[in-house]
């Protein structure tokens, strides 16, 4: 690549930085809407029929069984070998077309991992009864359980996303765990609260009121699928996130950005949890 297309290229990224930064300082707060949270609904209802229909299907189990089959061959082999994948993903109608999100985005992106030397009964223990380790991560900064029951956990996380300006949150969270015949097993987390912080970590600390602020947050869901396989857990993950809307021209210079955190942030949760799994490995045999 030619000098002038690096600078040029440069130029460009800096650019949605710099507006990205502006836009996120400056922008009024936002009202989550009832027609922005209808269509969440019907995304979210759909994407989970979906995964419904795909763990108890014959022709496979993780959502990257679903591909053609020489892509989900690679994909599989690829994270076998110990790659972490991250893919985009979209949820249609029924009829194959759009879900239109008026005044908001959907961000939805799927990644897999293989994390050798573990059972599938080990990695749901530590799904329903977390370690520490479990929720120390970047953007959680402290963390608590509410309520546990057979297969089912609430918990409190205290989240801190920071990429182009600081934003933090109360979060509470259904965990629930159900199993789909041997060596298979899926999660579902589903953000039941998320309060954004004004003066976070400060005596002058409080909640606005939900729904009304930035909008970088407003729901979160987690769809997470086990399957045992010959030296370890595939393990996959799907996650589903509803953001405001931006202006049409800025988004089309930020998106870029906004998919690199996403991509990033799915590999670093990932890659995570194999690093605490794999660790814990010797307490298990």
């Amino acid at each position: 690549m030619s000098r002038n297309k690096l600078c040029a290229g440069s130029r460009i990224l800096v650019r949605a930085v710099v507006l990205m930064t502006v836009f996120a300082v400056c922008l009024p707060a936002a009202e989550l809407q009832p027609e922005t949270l209808k269509a969440w609904n019907a995304y979210v209802a759909a994407t989970e029929k979906r995964i419904a229909g795909e763990v108890k299907s014959a022709k496979g189990f993780l959502a990257l069984d679903f591909q053609f089959p020489s892509a989900a061959a690679v994909e599989r082999h690829a994270v076998l070998e110990g790659e972490i994948r991250v893919t985009k993903m979209e949820t249609a109608e029924e009829e194959g077309g759009k879900i239109p999100v008026p005044a908001g985005m959907i961000h939805h992106w799927r990644g897999s991992i293989f994390i050798p030397g573990v059972g599938l009964e080990q990695i749901l223990m530590r799904v329903t009864n977390p370690a520490v380790e479990d929720t120390r991560q970047e953007d959680v900064l402290c963390s608590s359980v509410l309520e546990r029951g057979p297969d089912f956990l609430r918990i409190y996380l205290k989240l801190q996303r920071s990429k182009f300006v600081t934003v933090v949150y109360n979060t509470e969270h259904t965990v629930r765990v159900s199993r789909y015949g041997p060596g298979r097993a899926v999660s579902t987390s589903v953000a039941t609260r998320i309060v954004e912080l004004d003066k976070p970590n400060s005596d002058g600390e409080r909640e606005k009121p939900e729904g009304q602020d930035h909008g970088f947050l407003w729901r979160l869901n987690s769809y997470w699928r086990y399957e045992q396989v010959a030296g370890g857990v595939m393990v996959e993950c799907e996650s589903i996130s509803l953001s405001r809307s931006i202006p049409y021209i800025l988004e089309l210079l930020i998106r870029p950005l906004i998919d690199s955190t996403a991509r990033e942030s799915m590999q670093r949760t990932l890659g995570s949890m194999r690093d605490r799994l794999s660790r814990a490995c010797p307490e298990w045999h």
